[in-house]
């Protein structure tokens, strides 16, 4: 899940539109793979960021993989939920 604070920004993934936040993101990225994030709001300064999968074990996969000797590719897991704080754009004129 990937929120934002306030709720209600634009989310893009790898350069493309995926919905209004919170979002539910899904994937079949392998391990490693990384994603970029961009989220934007009218009246907030533009986020970017990124996240990998490699943030969490699998431990079901891992299991399957010894026994059954499939790669293991998809091993780990991203957290499961993220949330982005966005900044109001400054109206100061210094």
């Amino acid at each position: 899940m990937i929120r934002t604070i306030p709720a209600g920004g634009k989310l893009y993934l790898n350069g493309e539109y995926a919905g209004i936040t919170p979002y539910k993101h899904r994937d079949t990225k392998i391990v490693g793979s990384t994603t970029d994030v961009r989220i934007e709001m009218e009246g907030y300064e533009v986020f970017y960021g990124y996240f990998s999968r490699n943030e969490k074990a699998d431990v079901g996969a891992i299991i399957g993989g010894v026994f059954l000797l499939f790669p293991f590719i998809w091993t780990m897991k991203y957290k499961p939920e993220r949330t982005y704080e966005l900044k109001p754009i400054s109206t100061d004129k210094q």
